[in-house]
Order: C-alpha cells, then structure tokens, then sequence
C-alpha cells in the first residue's frame, strides 16, 4: 500500500486558498450582483456588461476552489480504506488531485492586479529591415496559435504590411480569462538569428521585434479623456485588391496629445467600428499609465520601447543550431519551430515562477 503525504497535500491547498483570497472574492461577487439586481445599472450598458464578466470570473475562481476542495475530500475517503481492492481507485483519485492542484498551484501565480484581464498585444517590427518585418508576421501568427490552442478569443484589430514581406506592426485582442496574465510575460523585444531568405548571399542576419501587452481595461471611468487632448485621423486601409480595396477612408489613428500615445486600427469594416477598437486601446495604455500614476512607470505594462541590440529579452536562433533562450529565466527550448507555432508556455512559466520568488524575497 502507497503511502500518501496528506500533510503536505492539505498545505499546499491551504496556500493556495490564501492566494485566492477566496473570502474577499466572494464579498466582491456578493456586491457586484447587489448591483446588477438593480433595473437601472442596465442603463448603462457597458458598465453592466463588464460587471456581468467580472462577476463570472470571480465566479469561476471560487467554483475551481470548490471542485479542488471536493477532489481533496474524495481522495481523503479512499485513504481510509485499506487493501489492494481499493488501491486501484486511490491512485487515480490521487492522480487527478495532483493534476488539479498543479493547475490551479499555477493559476495562483496570477494574482497582480491585472492578470484576470483581456490583453492587447502589438508587435513592431525594430532594426533588421525587412528581415524584422518577417520576423514580426511569424511572431504575430506565434501568438495567435497560442491563443488558439489556449482557447483564448483573437480579435487582429489592426495590421501594417512591411515592404517587400512581413508586417511593420500589429494589435491584437485576446479575450479570455488571465489572458493578459500570461502574456505579459511576452513584453520585450524579441531577437531573431538566422540565415536571411532576403539576403542574395545567404548571410546571416539578426533582426528585433519589439512586443508590448498591456491589459484591456474597458470599464475605466477614472479615466476622464478629454476631447481636445485627441488628433483624430482618418485614412485609407490598404487593402488586397479588387473586390476586396477598400475605397473609403476606414482606418482610424488617435493621437493622444498630452502623452504622446499613438493607435492605429485599420481592420474593422467600418470607421466606427475602427474608432471604437482604437479608443479601448487608448484607454487600456492611458489606464495603466495612470494607475502608476507616472509617465515613466508605464514601461511595465509595455515593455522596453527600443527594439534594439542588447534589450532582448529572448532570442530564437536558426543558424549556426536551432533554439530559443529566454535571457530573463535562462529557459531554453531546442525545438524553435514548435515555439513558434506557439508552444510558449514553458516560457510564460518560468517567467511567472520567477516573478512570483521575487516577489517573495521582497516581501
């Protein structure tokens, strides 16, 4: 008979109850649908409608505690019997403990402020001409297949085509609970090394990418923008041709004066509709630039803004080997082709891992 460290079971679970903050969440819920039981809090759609998904994610953090805590109780039942006759159903009690509790041991990790949120993600294409501008579109194909494979909803709101190939930029929505929480791991700049299918000697050639991910923030009336502070421009989105050009001045930049901040969105059908996706980019960047209540601490939403040698924060190399190196965890990966159809999550791990210790050491 397997002997089973309950001790160290029911420690684990514990801490991960307190990562939770289960009770405050259920306060939090308790309050947020006292609110919506109220007829007139429909009157504004929005607010009501970011109440509603804020109320199923706490929702869904204190149903993933319960089921934990129910499969703990479960496993704990089987323990009391002895006998070979009931090994079979111990271990694979045990087994699906282990499994849930590791999942939800991660999820603990995403516990900032933002974490739970959407994400808008943009890639730049940086220094490497046209090599970079390849190196953006499979970056920007990279994180779609992850979000695909993580069932994350992806929304491409706006896309820049480069000049021979590749993109010069790109902004991306991805919806999803702790979306953001997982990508924020990915803001950087990005190195490429390889031999260029641009270069007719077939040297080789390094180019930087530079992503910055910033939560979506779409209920933020602490946020009061100012029409005046806004250039608003409109312009024509290129289009493939044909039947399919766009003929009509679609394409939307927003220009916020005061700061600076620029966003473009092109791939929406209509103007409006560009106008609104570019507004809630604006608003997610002006919201964390605002929650840190200095210019100077937005950087930790979007990440080094020089796409340059000497910032990356991960390499992918294709020549003279084949492998990416994460320079903040030192993880490697051998199979850079299976990263780049977006198996990045050990990356996002490690990174998590190591955020998380540090922060331990600092408290």
């Amino acid at each position: 008979m397997i002997e089973y460290d309950i001790n160290s079971l029911n420690e684990r679970i514990i801490k991960i109850r307190d990562c939770l903050d289960l009770d405050n969440k259920a306060k939090k819920l308790e309050n947020i649908r006292n609110e919506l039981a109220n007829p007139e809090i429909w009157e504004d759609v929005q607010r009501a409608s970011n109440l509603t998904r804020l109320a199923d994610s706490l929702q869904k953090s204190i149903d993933e505690w319960n089921n934990l805590n129910s499969i703990f109780e479960d496993f704990l039942f089987w323990t009391e019997f002895q006998g070979e006759d009931v090994e079979s159903e111990l271990t694979e009690s045990y087994n699906n403990l282990i499994k849930i509790l590791e999942e939800m041991e991660f999820k603990a990790l995403l516990s900032d402020k933002y974490d739970s949120y959407d994400a808008v993600l943009t890639i730049s294409a940086g220094a490497g001409g046209v090599d970079a501008q390849d190196f953006a579109e499979m970056l920007l194909r990279m994180y779609i297949r992850w979000g695909e494979k993580n069932n994350y909803t992806v929304e491409l709101v706006d896309q820049s085509p480069g000049d021979e190939a590749g993109i010069r930029s790109a902004t991306v929505f991805f919806r999803g609970r702790y979306s953001y929480g997982f990508l924020k791991s990915e803001q950087g700049v990005h190195r490429l090394i390889r031999l260029s299918p641009f270069d007719f000697n077939n040297r080789r050639h390094t180019s930087f990418v530079l992503v910055e991910v910033t939560p979506l923030i779409e209920d933020v009336k602490e946020v009061n923008i100012n029409s005046l502070d806004l250039k608003i421009e409109t312009f024509r989105a290129s289009g493939a041709g044909g039947q399919h050009v766009n003929k009509t001045d679609s394409a939307v930049r927003i220009t916020h004066l005061p700061t600076g901040i620029v966003v473009t969105c092109r791939n929406e059908r209509s103007q409006f509709q560009n106008k609104e996706a570019a507004m809630k980019i604006l608003i997610s960047k002006l919201s964390s630039l605002y929650e840190e209540k200095q210019r100077d601490k937005l950087n930790e939403f979007k990440g080094d803004t020089d796409a340059s040698w000497g910032k990356q924060i991960r390499t992918y190399v294709l020549h003279p080997y084949t492998m990416v190196k994460d320079h903040r965890t030192n993880l490697e990966i051998g199979d850079v082709y299976g990263v780049l159809d977006g198996n990045i999550d050990e990356f996002q791990k490690a990174y998590l891992l190591k955020q998380s210790k540090e922060k331990s050491k600092g408290d």
